[in-house]
């Protein structure tokens, strides 16, 4: 058994259109490697600085994921690895694990579909575009119905009269 901490930065961008991991941010991995009898397990933690937009606002968003991670890495010829098919288990390479794509598949499957700024942002008003946070309550627009706006215009007093 081995415990294993360190920073690293993101290789590239890890995520979605909305939120992700930028380049080059640092990712602490506090990590434990246990020998088992099928291969390595690898369970820790891991902490990763995110940025984006709120999907409601537009607002930046910046947070930090805490994430729990467990992986076993198959040895060669083991059982796991022959009743496995390629893709459901990840495998011991020589002597290395990669861990990257463990730690980059745990985050963006943690990622928000839609990242908010607060849990209760209202969004933007849809008619002048503002923040609706910002923005009093009794915040209105008067809409007028584009087929008597004719009539409208001819019944409103002007600043001649």
């Amino acid at each position: 058994m081995r415990d294993w901490e360190k920073t690293v930065p993101a290789s590239e961008r890890w995520g979605i259109e909305m939120i992700g991991v930028p380049q080059g941010a640092p990712v602490e991995l506090h990590l434990r490697l246990e020998s088992v009898m099928e291969g390595v397990l690898v369970t820790g933690e891991v902490d990763a600085p995110v940025t984006g937009q709120c999907a409601r606002c537009l607002e930046p968003v910046e947070d930090t994921l805490h994430l729990d991670v467990q992986e076993l890495f198959a040895y060669e010829g083991s059982t796991t690895e022959a009743t496995s098919e390629e893709d459901e288990v990840r495998r011991i390479d020589g002597e290395r694990l990669d861990l990257a794509p463990l730690v980059r598949d745990a985050v963006v499957l943690a990622l928000p579909l839609s990242p908010t700024c607060t849990p209760d942002c209202s969004g933007l008003c849809v008619d002048c575009g503002l923040r609706l946070d910002d923005l009093p309550a009794d915040h209105t627009h008067e809409v007028l119905d584009p087929r008597w706006a004719g009539l409208a215009d001819r019944f409103t007093p002007s600043k001649e009269n």
